[in-house]
């Protein structure tokens, strides 16, 4: 910067007549205090217009440094927080599938083991049935075979005596060899 001088009369007779340090150092009075005011004014200005916004600027600056700062905080925090319930749910899924298959698995088993139950009930029961069924069949073949026995017997004795034989002979005989039998 320039320095701004005011011109101002001085006089001389004035400072030759001062000795010493303002000598020392060719300070002239009307200069110095022109100095003096213009740097007050140049610092004015530049607080004023220069320095107080730039100031400003950076502490606004700042503070969105530190609002950023802390935004990223959160957002790690949040981001911690998510991995977090992420793998507690992705735990609880996992645990509820293990225990899906295995429910599967016991009523798979149960099912398999009632159906079974229920096959070999059917089968006694055709079983059942089917020793009945023999044992009715065995019942009518026995009535038919003592049926025919007694025919035979009444026929055999009808053809050895050579006599015919009323109903009441036939029952009697039928009766007799059935007793034996």
């Amino acid at each position: 910067m320039f320095p701004v001088y005011l011109a101002v009369a001085a006089d001389t007779g004035a400072e030759a007549g001062k000795s010493g340090l303002l000598e020392t150092f060719h300070v002239s009075w009307p200069y110095f205090i022109a100095q003096v005011v213009n740097f007050i004014i140049v610092i004015f200005v530049l607080k004023r217009f220069a320095f107080g916004p730039i100031q400003a600027m950076l502490e606004q600056r700042k503070s969105r440094i530190a609002e950023g700062e802390e935004k990223l905080k959160r957002i790690e925090q949040q981001l911690a927080d998510s991995e977090k319930s992420t793998q507690e749910a992705i735990d609880k899924a996992n645990a509820d599938a293990q225990r899906l298959i295995t429910e599967a698995q016991e009523n798979a088993t149960a099912l398999t083991e009632k159906k079974a139950q229920e096959a070999a009930s059917s089968a006694q029961n055709i079983l059942a049935k089917a020793q009945e069924a023999a044992k009715a069949e065995q019942g009518a073949m026995r009535a038919e075979l003592k049926k025919e026995f007694g025919r035979l017997i009444a026929t055999t004795t009808a053809s050895v005596t050579g006599k015919v034989l009323n109903d009441d002979d036939k029952k009697r005989i039928n009766e007799e060899a059935l007793s034996n039998v």
